[in-house]
């Protein structure tokens, strides 16, 4: 009999690591697929763009979507209509078509990312809800690390249709895996949809999503920047306005009364805002720094995934032993050092200790990444965590999107201040320096957590208490078992 409890945290994993590789892995083959469709590189940047602003517009209706449709149904069409645009993209044969079938991904992406996590929310007992996000997390990192050069290798020995084209299998057997496996489970309370609010929010973050996205790589003059930033903080700020007014908003920012899910907002935005500069600043020092080709750049970078991979079978375990709070602020200033210390590295750096860096830090990221994306629905309740995971996914989206802003801000701030016109090795430590400040600074949200955050997760309370009492390991096991079985009682009566 199919473990439930594996298999769709594997389903959902699968679904987001072809998302995030996806909108990355593009980035290398832009000048294949320009010359190929009769336009210019510069051109098609626009096909990235498109795909962040269809993220941005559709995020924020997941939540009621999957409410009022059923999170298995609308997860499965996400990623129907993700490889519908895929071979859009595939069969594109002008910068139109190209465009149109970005924002088609975008729209299935936008579904995808916030409604599978949803599902994982709905599908697997608290108690396991560690070692599922662990696997869930690992298509986060990896997806943008690896994308660009299996981007390159593709359109080097094969062609780029390719890169969309791999898409159709892995999303098929995702579809079939999810139809068959995962609950058709929907909200009892059908909440009426925010048309107004779903627009204000649409606007406010595609406004500053994109202006943060192109925000330093000089695609537009930084007056239309600045005006696109703060006319998506105007919407914005119109938008919590009217969330105030309204019983069912698409954005919910009520739940960050909860001390769990504000932290994980609040300091996950800025960690994720570090760490989210380091696939924009490394294969840059990698590439124009040290001369490496995009192909060994990826090689060498790749290395930060191996050591997420390494972390997904020992996170729960960890959380378990130091609890969140502890684990996660001494974490995220270790896993800002580590990204502070590619500000150390130069031509003359052997490689091999560059990747064993990379390696060490990838696992506490990635350790990170688990423990921010599974405390944040500690205190959720189960008819919130539709509203919860629109919010988290948003926050996401954004934080991202300010990462790569903040290190091509800081890159160019040093070559102006050191009057370089070219890019070198010698500008990108200063913005390795900057972001990892930025990530370390999220470690003062984590302590203002509950000491007893999220121990019904991790299953550490129960431990605790079966140390208190002096019960031996034997004990131990048997608290953790009734404090799951307690879990899986409360879950099921509220599901019905």
């Amino acid at each position: 009999m199919v473990d439930k409890q594996r298999v769709i945290p594997l389903i959902v994993a699968t679904a987001l690591f072809m998302e995030n590789m996806d909108s990355t892995v593009i980035a290398t083959s832009l000048p294949a697929i320009a010359a190929d469709i009769g336009t210019s590189p510069l051109t098609l940047k626009l096909a990235i763009t498109s795909y962040l602003l269809s993220l941005a517009v559709f995020i924020p209706a997941s939540g009621w979507t999957a409410d009022r449709f059923g999170a298995r149904m609308v997860f499965a069409i996400a990623v129907g209509v993700f490889m519908v645009g895929s071979v859009g993209c595939a069969l594109s044969t002008s910068v139109t078509d190209f465009v149109f079938a970005r924002i088609l991904q975008g729209m299935g992406g936008a579904m995808m990312t916030p409604v599978g996590r949803l599902v994982l929310l709905r599908s697997v007992d608290k108690s396991a809800l560690v070692n599922a996000m662990a696997w869930v997390t690992v298509p986060a990192l990896i997806g943008p690390v690896i994308g660009p050069p299996l981007g390159g290798f593709i359109t080097t020995y094969a062609s780029w249709h390719w890169i969309f084209l791999i898409n159709i299998p892995i999303g098929l057997l995702g579809i079939f895996m999810a139809l068959r496996f995962i609950d058709p489970i929907k909200s009892e309370e059908r909440e009426p949809f925010d048309l107004y609010g779903m627009v204000l929010a649409g606007i406010g973050l595609a406004g500053i999503a994109f202006g943060l996205s192109v925000a330093g790589l000089n695609l537009l003059p930084w007056s239309t920047v600045a005006a696109l930033i703060a006319g998506g903080a105007i919407s914005m700020t119109l938008y919590v306005i009217h969330a105030r007014r309204t019983g069912s908003p698409v954005l919910d920012f009520s739940l960050l009364t909860l001390p769990t899910l504000r932290a994980a907002v609040l300091g996950g935005f800025l960690f994720r805002l570090g760490i989210g500069a380091l696939p924009f600043l490394l294969p840059l020092l990698m590439q124009i720094g040290f001369g490496l080709s995009p192909f060994h750049s990826g090689l060498v970078t790749f290395a930060s995934s191996l050591g997420a991979m390494g972390m997904k079978t020992l996170a729960a375990r960890i959380i378990r032993t130091f609890g969140f709070r502890n684990l996660m602020t001494v974490n995220a200033i270790v896993s800002a050092f580590f990204l502070g210390v590619c500000a150390l590295f130069t031509v003359t750096t052997p490689l091999l200790i560059i990747m064993v860096i990379l390696v060490v830090g990838g696992f506490f990221r990635s350790l990170e990444f688990t423990a921010i994306n599974t405390v944040a629905y500690a205190e959720v309740e189960t008819g919130q965590m539709s509203r919860a995971t629109t919010l988290v996914s948003v926050n996401q989206q954004l934080a991202v999107s300010a990462g790569v802003a903040v290190g091509a801000a800081s890159v160019e701030t040093t070559m102006w201040l050191s009057h370089v016109s070219e890019l070198n090795a010698t500008v990108f430590a200063p913005a390795f320096v900057v972001v990892a400040l930025t990530s370390a600074a999220s470690s003062w949200f984590f302590w203002q957590m509950p000491a007893d955050a999220g121990h019904e997760i991790s299953g550490r309370k129960a431990t605790e208490i079966a140390s208190r009492k002096g019960a031996g390991k034997g004990a131990a096991k048997a608290a953790v078992k009734a404090a799951t079985e307690d879990t899986q009682d409360v879950r099921d009566q509220r599901l019905g």
